[in-house]
């Protein structure tokens, strides 16, 4: 039962629509607060409150590059995520137009 729990807890982060966004982005590379920003439209403190949730779920994971901080997938054990993000469209055209402000 735990291990059900723990995906339909996951499940459930992924039915938001940011949420879901921010994973198929991280599913091309890392990317930072000020890059998902730009990319979802949306508030840096909007961006930072749904990464914490995908973090504290162990969804993604963050590394500290000078000032920025990164964050990146974390689904190598779960392939019931895995799944689901490839069955979402690309979206490596969007992350290119990124200006990258934050290196």
């Amino acid at each position: 039962m735990e291990q059900i729990d723990e995906v339909a807890e996951s499940l459930k982060l992924l039915g938001d629509k940011t949420r879901l966004t921010m994973m198929a982005l991280l599913k091309h590379r890392s990317l930072c607060v000020c890059d998902l920003v730009e990319l979802l439209e949306t508030s840096q403190p909007n961006a930072s409150q749904h990464l914490r949730k995908l973090k504290a779920a162990g969804l993604v994971s963050e590394t500290r590059k000078g000032q920025w901080i990164y964050y990146s997938l974390n689904i190598e054990d779960k392939p019931y995520i895995q799944a689901i993000l490839g069955c979402l469209p690309s979206l490596q055209e969007k992350i290119n137009q990124v200006k990258n402000d934050c290196d």
